[in-house]
């Protein structure tokens, strides 16, 4: 930790990140009644709070964050920190509405420094804030050798981070972090069979390190061995359903077994905890559109054409998928949209060509058919539709 960060809390600058006004005006009250922090800043979720952050506003010292909030939670707040040079060692107090199984987890995924549940009194927070600054300023030895390895990856030198690694693990064989790390480093070197060792290390240990989990699936997948990569991706998500990014690979193993039902219930969940996140929404919708699932793949569309109303690419997917599910008239109306800029995109001719012979408007699919036939010669589908409209 810097010398500045050594300093006391007093005089260190927090920022406060949290979607209830009332929230972070009690908290704010709270530290200035301990006489915490030198300057409180607020943001209204982590979104705002990543670009105050990245915008070198002001130096932050000490992070407040909530769990659950709407653009970008607390979590995804802190990984993004983490994987910043200037700003992962900024101590991160996480507060959360209940500190359950799938909470936990997902905590210590991203390294969480500490948790607070709520509701708490100012005694709880300040000493939550002492306990986790002193840790901070007076590492253990595991986290020493954790954070020398960290630096030696960085410079290249992956042996010596390797050997740093196992000193960690050597300093706390119960901790499943080292082995997590080490299984990282391993599979980086290239030594596939000592990573999955490290990896089931480290589950034996913590039944709740979701990281070791996933990077399990993707050792068994990368082996070819499909199901034992399923069964690791299903633990996982039944232990951190909320990662989208895990649950997204999940489902597309599940599409690959055949198991499209199966796939299409963890989409569901997916979107069930993301539901405003616009670029989750476009993924799982052509996930969706590959396998046919053309309600759901309709849902996601609309929910982002909703945040993006002037979107004509959008306009044109939620079209194909419309008229792929049998809604003609609405799949013109966004089709039609669309084609004063796409016009001349096979997948909306074809689309429009179909939805028009579907509802006995010939004249018009004669007509996007031949222009997809004119712009696309070798297209069996435009060719099979203007036959159709003979």
């Amino acid at each position: 930790m810097s010398a500045e960060n050594k300093q006391s809390p007093r005089v260190m600058n927090f920022l406060i990140v949290d979607d209830q006004d009332n929230m972070r005006r009690s908290i704010r009250a709270m530290l200035k009644l301990i006489n915490y922090g030198k300057e409180l800043h607020e943001s209204p979720n982590g979104k705002e709070a990543w670009k105050f952050l990245t915008a070198n506003e002001a130096k932050i010292d000490f992070v407040i964050s909530d769990y659950a909030m709407p653009f970008m939670k607390g979590t995804e707040l802190l990984s993004r920190m983490r994987s910043h040079k200037k700003l992962r060692d900024i101590p991160f107090l996480m507060i959360t509405a209940e500190a359950n199984k799938e909470v936990v987890a997902e905590a210590a995924e991203h390294d969480v420094d500490a948790y607070l549940t709520k509701p708490f009194v100012t005694a709880s927070l300040e000493h939550k804030i002492d306990e986790l600054l002193a840790r901070a300023q007076n590492p253990d030895p595991l986290t020493q050798h954790l954070i020398q390895a960290r630096d030696l990856e960085e410079k290249g030198d992956i042996p010596a981070a390797i050997e740093e690694t196992k000193k960690a693990s050597a300093a706390n064989p119960k901790s499943s972090r080292p082995f997590r790390e080490l299984g990282r480093l391993m599979l980086k070197a290239g030594d596939m069979p000592t990573s999955l060792k490290c990896f089931l290390k480290a589950i034996e240990i913590n039944r709740l390190d979701v990281t070791s989990y996933h990077y399990l699936g993707q050792i068994y997948y990368r082996q070819g061995e499909i199901d034992k990569a399923v069964g690791y991706f299903a633990q996982a998500m039944e232990i951190s359903p909320r990662h989208s990014e895990r649950a997204i690979k999940f489902a597309r193993l599940l599409v690959k077994k055949d198991s499209p039902a199966e796939a299409e219930k963890v989409l569901k969940l997916i979107l069930k905890n993301n539901p405003t996140d616009t670029d989750i929404q476009e993924e799982i919708a052509a996930l969706a559109m590959e396998q046919g699932l053309y309600p759901l793949a309709i849902k996601c569309y609309r929910t982002v054409l909703k945040e993006q109303p002037d979107n004509l690419s959008m306009n044109m997917k939620l079209g194909i998928a419309l008229q792929k599910g049998g809604m003609n008239n609405d799949a013109i109306l966004h089709l039609e949209k669309a084609s004063s800029k796409h016009g001349e995109e096979l997948d909306l001719l074809l689309s429009l060509a179909q939805a028009y012979f579907d509802m006995n408007m010939v004249v018009r699919a004669d007509r996007c058919s031949s222009i997809a036939l004119r712009l696309y010669p070798d297209s069996k589908e435009a060719r099979r539709i203007l036959n159709k409209c003979l």
